[in-house]
């Protein structure tokens, strides 16, 4: 069954644009064709098509079922974009398959990105919370200066994750599976020495992910995949 992502389905009996677009004219549909709906905010609705005039496409929602949250907690990463955007959308596709609640980008000292097109990250977020089959969809935020990211408050533990030297426990050994968790990730060239100082001065405990020398995308992707499991629910 082909699912859609419906946001306003409560209120409107109908798919967006796009989502009618690619209904109608890829997967050629028609009425009297089940499909499975998602609001993102932890619904599915299987319903049927009831109607097609022009571009538009109407549904009959049959039955509304609840998803249960599959991991406790607001697990919330907050990543410098790569220079090559197109690394930046690929973690963003896996790390929404995987599983989180936000995504913030950062604009770091050592940046080699200053832009990123939200719309076009919402898009890829959309389309791997469908074919994941997930009832939630992660919120995505546009690009903030570090400085102003670290001074918000934020519930649970935080996180920072970078290659200098001294002591950092492992992500993985210190995620407390009751909290909310934030982790952040550096650019290609890490965080500075100053960042890492005023991050940790407002209470943000430095960690590291492993051994390995990782690339952005795939710290990032890492430190995704280390909140998921340390959070999940056992069904």
């Amino acid at each position: 069954m082909h699912t859609f992502y419906t946001p306003d389905i409560a209120i409107k009996m109908e798919l967006p644009e796009e989502e009618a677009s690619h209904c109608l004219r890829v997967l050629r549909l028609t009425v009297g064709d089940e499909v499975l709906l998602t609001d993102g905010k932890g619904f599915f609705y299987k319903a049927v098509i009831d109607g097609i005039a022009g571009k538009r496409c109407q549904v009959k929602v049959l039955e509304t079922v609840f998803q249960e949250p599959l991991w406790k907690g607001h697990l919330h990463l907050a990543m410098a974009p790569t220079k090559n955007i197109d690394r930046t959308e690929w973690f963003v596709e896996k790390a929404t398959e995987i599983g989180f609640d936000e995504l913030s980008f950062l604009n770091c000292r050592f940046s080699e990105r200053k832009v990123i097109k939200p719309e076009r990250i919402e898009k890829i977020v959309v389309s791997a919370v469908k074919q994941s089959l997930k009832a939630r969809k992660p919120q995505v935020n546009g690009m903030i200066d570090f400085d102003k990211f670290v001074k918000q408050n934020f519930k649970g533990q935080k996180f920072i994750a970078h290659c200098y030297e001294g002591e950092k426990p492992l992500l993985r050994s210190v995620l407390d599976s009751q909290a909310d968790a934030v982790v952040l990730v550096g650019p290609e060239g890490d965080f500075s020495r100053e960042e890492v100082a005023l991050a940790e001065s407002m209470g943000f405990r430095s960690v590291s992910l492993g051994k390995s020398r990782l690339r952005t995308e795939t710290a990032a992707l890492v430190a995704a995949h280390l909140m998921n499991l340390a959070h999940v629910l056992e069904s």
